[in-house]
């Protein structure tokens, strides 16, 4: 035993190896939290387009014509957006964005780069998850509050959005569940992620098994903290119902 202790020393405390850890962790956690944000105000965008009812082409009188009356612009660009970015990887979002986008054009520090990639991933998923909660509503209730003189926006403010929340917000933190392990994929643009903070103490150390089972056991212990949270605001969110 004394000797596996001493094993774990040179590990993970020899030359400092250690903050590859605490680094990667901070570094995981800030790109999860700032992409999360940019995922929720880009989903909330999303998801009013997708459900939006404007249609400028609505009084074309011809009938040659009469297939624009139901074209929505902010409808299709949503729907093509989320389509895209739900089909198709998110290591292969990452990679074009970072080898198309901002090395040739914007030349963004790589957190910027891994902040940005997974904010525009998590948007298609929480676009729809928004998306499902106002639309599982009753539909009465938009039409009592315009019936009031309130507008489209201030009834989605006031009246359905509040709801929606409620109803959404379980699936929102599993979202952030998911991201937060996500961005396990970043090192592959040289992040210096919790990921690439246990690889680089295995290389160095010539030890896989007790970094990757520490990553692995830092991944658990943390969503299992999400999930928790989780089901407290559920139960608060049912026992204010």
């Amino acid at each position: 035993m004394d000797n596996y202790f001493l094993v774990l020393y040179n590990t993970f405390m020899k030359d400092e190896r250690y903050m590859l850890i605490v680094n990667g962790l901070l570094f995981t956690l800030a790109v999860t939290i700032l992409a999360a944000l940019i995922g929720i105000i880009l989903g909330v965008v999303l998801s009013l387009m997708t459900i939006s009812d404007f249609r400028p082409f609505k009084n074309i009188k011809s009938e040659r014509f009469a297939f624009l009356r139901d074209f929505n612009p902010f409808t299709k660009i949503a729907l093509i957006y989320i389509t895209v970015i739900r089909g198709t990887p998110t290591v292969v979002q990452l990679l074009i964005l970072f080898n198309l986008v901002f090395i040739g054009v914007l030349e963004a520090p790589i957190f910027v780069v891994a902040v940005v990639g997974f904010g525009l991933n998590s948007a298609a998923y929480v676009a729809e998850i928004i998306r499902a909660g106002i639309q599982g509503l009753d539909k009465g209730q938009m039409e009592a509050a315009r019936a009031l003189g309130m507008s489209y926006g201030k009834a989605m403010q006031v009246i359905i959005i509040p709801q929606a929340i409620k109803k959404i917000m379980p699936a929102l933190v599993s979202e952030f569940i998911v991201l937060f392990k996500e961005t396990s994929v970043v090192g592959m643009i040289g992040g210096n992620d919790l990921t690439k903070a246990a690889r680089e103490i295995a290389a160095s150390s010539y030890r896989a098994a007790e970094p990757w089972l520490l990553a692995a056991l830092i991944y658990l212990l943390l969503t299992t903290l999400f999930t928790y949270f989780m089901r407290k605001v559920e139960k608060r969110l049912k026992e204010s119902d």
